[in-house]
């Protein structure tokens, strides 16, 4: 029982702060084996980064172009159109990714690192590289999140968790410096109380309307034995898109205490469609 409860509770950690932050469509999964280091599994890709109109104005060829700084409503109309446009320009790309989770209460760990790569539209694998720690964490924490997440992913209806206006109230709360960057803060607080949705704060660039952060709980606990699941996920642009790039979440539970889960992504490389369209031989 001890074991199922752990599960649940690290399953929901990843599985709630994934979809809380989710800026685009989920594509439909494909799972398989490969090379027997585990399941292979799909995550979402994540917004488009396109160019500013306002930008384009002709400037001399040695002046830096400087974007024009974006009023709240503007920016998230732009990040709306974004979501959509990352789905359409991705082809694939690689990138690794750290997961560590940790038990607190019961002083277990584990630290899993793996390549991944993904290609548009339904597949993610990865290969394991190193893994440190417990085995109990190991099999029962962080590959049973992974297989959840590619099964949460697989039957769910994207657009449901998607951050629209359609699934959510927003409110602006100002602007403020974060990691260096100038951002729109937004209040974001669900219209339904459904799985997979969060009440909380999104922050936008300013000049780019890429997102920056996103922050909260979740409004509908998974399990009885989960009282409540934190999070806050970063993000960071590379080339045209823009990744998640470090998601730290809390679950607090009923029978075993805290579950933490740290994912780090990092060494993105993205291919955009029209690059990897070239790259096919004509007849």
């Amino acid at each position: 029982m001890r074991r199922f409860f752990i599960t649940a509770a690290s399953v929901a950690v990843l599985r709630f702060a994934t979809l809380a932050t989710a800026q685009t469509a989920w594509p439909s999964v494909s799972v398989s084996a490969e090379g027997g280091t585990g399941p292979s599994f799909l995550l979402a890709a994540n917004d488009a980064s396109p160019t500013n109109a306002a930008a384009d104005s002709a400037v001399p060829f040695s002046s830096p172009v400087v974007l024009p700084r974006m009023g709240p409503d503007f920016a998230l109309q732009v990040y709306r159109n974004r979501t959509g446009m990352q789905v359409d320009q991705l082809s694939s790309y690689s990138a690794t990714t750290i997961i560590r989770a940790q038990l607190p209460d019961t002083q277990q760990y584990g630290e899993f690192e793996l390549q991944r790569q993904y290609s548009a539209p339904r597949t993610l694998a990865f290969k394991a590289v190193r893994f440190t720690g417990d085995n109990f964490v190991k099999s029962n924490v962080i590959l049973r999140l992974l297989q959840s997440e590619v099964s949460h992913v697989a039957k769910d209806d994207p657009s449901l968790n998607a951050i629209t206006p359609a699934n959510y109230k927003f409110s602006y709360k100002g602007s403020t410096q974060l990691d260096g960057r100038t951002v729109h803060v937004y209040q974001v607080k669900p219209r339904q109380k459904r799985a997979g949705l969060f009440k909380g704060r999104i922050y936008l660039d300013a000049y780019t309307a890429s997102m920056v952060r996103a922050e909260g709980k979740v409004v509908k606990s998974p399990s009885l034995f989960i009282k409540k699941i934190e999070f806050v996920q970063d993000y960071a642009d590379v080339d045209s898109f823009t990744f998640p790039v470090h998601i730290h979440s809390e679950a607090q539970t009923r029978i075993v205490g805290r579950a933490i889960v740290d994912i780090y992504h990092s060494d993105y490389h993205p291919v955009p469609a029209a690059v990897q369209a070239q790259s096919v031989p004509a007849l």
